[in-house]
């Protein structure tokens, strides 16, 4: 069987550089591009100290894709993501989304050229398994209480707010149902936003301060009652690689953009 030929942008970056460590050790795989300013023209194996992998590593995107790979991982910035996503399926490859912060404007017109050109685009907010069952159960939830909250942290430096995992929540939910607010934001006695942003029918809120990582809570009010669904992330990126592998081998099935890991698992 042909090894899958994959060009990771965001190589040597906190994430990159253990999905690039996962795809190196993966028998199915194989590394063809990577993708970083910082570190270009260099091999892999010296921009992020890994023994024997000789990936060059090219300053842009459109460089990189000249090595025709078969799946285009997304790894960068949100203000560069959607020229790269859109680069590599024009180029004819499939795409797996990890950079937070793209809009729902963005991923229509992802979604639009991705059905053009006939090829996969599976858009993660996180790829962390506690992050998928959150969702899950979160839509499960919501089919029953239509009272809900969003509630993001990450650390400061965190520019996207909110943040991918937020923003996929909000999607799925609106598949469901709108949070139902007992006073509309139009009557509150005080600023609007001190509720957080309407986001697709959710109310959502980031938090950005030093000691966080990573987090997310969806929280659910039913009179005398609640539900209160968190996800935590630690500092290491090891948890993302395995979801990112399994998106990679699987996003060459879809046709369009899709949303969300489970797209590529069973329940």
């Amino acid at each position: 069987m042909t090894n899958i030929r994959i060009c990771l942008a965001g190589a040597t970056g906190w994430a990159g550089s253990a999905l690039a460590r996962g795809i190196f050790a993966a028998s199915d795989m194989e590394l063809v591009a990577a993708v970083s300013r910082s570190h270009a023209g260099q091999v892999l194996e010296e921009a992020i100290e890994i023994k024997g992998l000789t990936t060059p590593v090219f300053a842009t995107a459109e460089e990189a894709l000249k090595t025709q790979p078969d799946v285009f991982v997304e790894y960068t910035k949100p203000d560069v993501a959607k020229f790269h996503i859109l680069a590599a399926l024009r180029s004819g490859a499939h795409v797996v989304v990890g950079t937070s912060g793209l809009s729902s404007d963005d991923y229509q017109e992802i979604s639009a050229v991705a059905q053009e050109v006939k090829r996969g685009v599976l858009a993660v907010g996180n790829f962390a398994l506690t992050a998928v069952l959150l969702q899950k159960f979160a839509e499960m939830a919501a089919k029953y209480i239509p009272h809900w909250e969003i509630i993001d942290y990450a650390h400061s430096g965190k520019k996207d707010a909110p943040s991918g995992t937020a923003r996929e929540l909000a999607n799925r939910l609106s598949q469901v149902q709108e949070s139902h607010l007992d006073v509309p934001l139009e009557a509150i006695a005080g600023p609007k936003e001190s509720r957080g942003v309407r986001l697709q029918g959710s109310q959502v809120h980031s938090v950005r301060l030093p000691g966080y990582i990573i987090s997310l809570d969806a929280i659910f009010g039913m009179p005398d009652q609640k539900l209160i669904l968190r996800h935590e992330s630690g500092s290491s990126a090891e948890p993302y690689v395995g979801g990112a592998l399994l998106a990679i081998r699987n996003v060459s099935k879809l046709v369009g953009l899709h949303r969300g890991l489970d797209s590529v698992m069973e329940f």
